[in-house]
């Protein structure tokens, strides 16, 4: 692994100081029952990002829950979520003593007034710290190649197509061998790779992973489709807390069919701990 680049430590925000934190800020308006305006600076084009609102929703289920620490948590995205005010209603299903299940929807409202459901999420809780330290795995970490021979958004000429808001929030700097689309030249392979990271420096906790799982650009893009590739369902594993620094991202698509594709991604942190893993389901624009 290459030596990494971070954030000048005396820019570098903290867990808790963030730009992220204060945008998946929920406040509690009634037991199980919580406010956030959707801020427009996690969105792509004009849908709010996935891995953005999953977050929103893990953190009201900590609240919630008696357990801080999301394990699996599973969403369903029904409608498309736009940035403004949403309201949040969670549910405890079951709390044991090593882990506790929740489920939680969020609401907007319709030009109408009608509320409409946008996502719905179902999750078990536990305390990553107190997990036992036995690792057997066949797992190994991404192999691309380290951060100053990688690119992001801003080495581009202009701006990529379908870049949007949420770039200026994320340092993302993508394997070339992943880049193959943003040339005219997709290398079929359904691969996305990148080393991710906060742009105000902020280490990775477990809230954030579930960010980070859907935030690369989509693997549709090197198998040669454009446009966007909404999220049906997203399921998210978090393995670990991640260590400092920033962590690796791979994604991959095996199969496209029916216009549906799959995404599988594993979170790898600096300590090189598969701490994340994830899919989902996406519908792909043929045409």
């Amino acid at each position: 692994m290459g030596e990494a680049a971070t954030a000048p430590a005396a820019v570098r925000a903290t867990i808790g100081d963030s730009e992220f934190d204060r945008d998946t800020a929920v406040t509690r308006r009634a037991p199980g029952v919580y406010d956030i305006d959707l801020s427009a600076g996690w969105t792509i084009i004009s849908a709010v990002n996935g891995g953005y609102l999953l977050a929103v929703l893990g953190r009201a289920l900590a609240d919630a829950l008696p357990h801080d620490d999301p394990f699996t948590i599973s969403a369903h995205y029904l409608t498309a979520s736009q940035p403004g005010p949403a309201v949040i209603r969670t549910d405890t299903v079951r709390t044991g003593r090593t882990l506790s299940t929740g489920q939680a929807s969020l609401f907007q409202y319709d030009e109408e007034g009608a509320e409409v459901e946008r996502i719905r999420v179902l999750a078990s809780y536990g305390n990553l710290d107190t997990l036992p330290d036995d690792v057997r795995t066949t797992a190994k970490p991404p192999a691309f190649p380290p951060m100053d021979q990688c690119f992001g958004p801003q080495d581009g000429p202009a701006p990529v197509s379908g870049s949007s808001a949420i770039a200026d929030r994320l340092m993302l700097k993508l394997d070339p061998s992943t880049l193959g689309w943003a040339l005219g030249a997709p290398s079929g392979k359904g691969e996305m790779r990148s080393w991710f990271g906060l742009a105000d420096g902020r280490d990775a906790d477990p809230l954030s992973l579930l960010l980070a799982v859907d935030a690369l650009p989509p693997t549709a893009f090197e198998i040669g489709l454009k446009g966007w590739v909404p999220t049906v369902e997203l399921t998210v594993h978090v393995r670990a807390r991640p260590a400092p620094g920033p962590l690796r991202v791979s994604i991959t698509t095996r199969n496209l069919a029916g216009g549906f594709l799959e995404e599988d991604a594993e979170v790898w942190d600096s300590a090189d701990r598969l701490v994340a893993q994830s899919r989902q389901l996406a519908r792909a624009r043929l045409s």
